[in-house]
Order: C-alpha cells, then sequence, then structure tokens
C-alpha cells in the first residue's frame, strides 16, 4: 500500500502543505501569536521534513535537524492553549484545500494534525523540561497511528 508520504506527493508535497499552512497561521490573529517572537528562517523546510518522516517518508527531520524530543519541548511549557489548537487544526484544513488534497487523503491527514496537536505535542504543558530524552517521531498511516 502507498505511504500517506507517497500520497502527498513525497517531500515536494510535504513542502507545499508545510508552506499553505504557514501561511495561514501567520494571518491568523490566535495562532500567529506562537511565531511573534521570531522563528526559524527554515521553519517550513523543516516541518515539512518532519511531516514526511511522520507519514512514511525518509527520517531526514531526525536525522537532519533533531527529534521528536526536540519537537515536543518546543511546544511544552506553555500550559493548555485550546482556541490557539482549534485554530491550528482549522488552518491545515485550509492549507489541505490550498493544495488540492483530496479524500480520502485529506481526511487521513486531517486525522494526523488534529491529534498531534491535541494529543502528541501537547502532553507537556507544565514545563518543556519535563519532556523525556529519545522521543521517536510517531509514525501515521492510513489506518492512523502506527504503534509497535
Amino acid at each position: 500500500m502507498e505511504s500517506l508520504y507517497d500520497a502527498v506527493g513525497g517531500d515536494e508535497g510535504c513542502r507545499r502543505l508545510a508552506h499553505a499552512w504557514h501561511d495561514r497561521v501567520l494571518a491568523d490573529e490566535v495562532v500567529s501569536h506562537a511565531f511573534s517572537h521570531g522563528f526559524h528562517p527554515k521553519h517550513t523546510e523543516r516541518l515539512a521534513a518532519y511531516w514526511a518522516e511522520a507519514l512514511g517518508g525518509p527520517a531526514t527531520y531526525s536525522a537532519s535537524y533533531g527529534g521528536e524530543t526536540l519537537v515536543v519541548r518546543m511546544h511544552s511549557g506553555n500550559g493548555p492553549h485550546e482556541e490557539m489548537d482549534r485554530r491550528a487544526i482549522a488552518c491545515f484544513a485550509g492549507a489541505l484545500d490550498d493544495v488540492g488534497v483530496g479524500e480520502p487523503l485529506r481526511t487521513v491527514l486531517y486525522d494526523y494534525f488534529a491529534w498531534a496537536t491535541t494529543v502528541s505535542l501537547t502532553q507537556y504543558t507544565g514545563s518543556a523540561s519535563d519532556v523525556p530524552a529519545g522521543l521517536a517521531v510517531p509514525k501515521w498511516s492510513w489506518n492512523g497511528l502506527v504503534t509497535d
């Protein structure tokens, strides 16, 4: 069966989706707050590599930029932020439309992003120092979260 990574268009498809999402969140009055203190100049490239790895593509993010522990630490220690999460997910839904992702891939990617935003990245709201070392990037398939 084709991986989600291949179905979305590989590295190029992940880059297009990351750019579309990033453009939408920067334009959102609530979600843009997360980027108000600046962000890495290659944010969308790194995000695309992260999504590629999570969707069954190469482990470029873990090999080149860090790993899951780094990602979770970047998103931790900020307390709960449900409204921001809802709006970030809505931006992702819009980005899927912007790049022309159709069904059934659209629903699977939407479910991945909603899970990552509300479950995976929100485990450590108290402090980034609570995030354990050595976390692996969670993998998502046509059937949802891949567990060993």
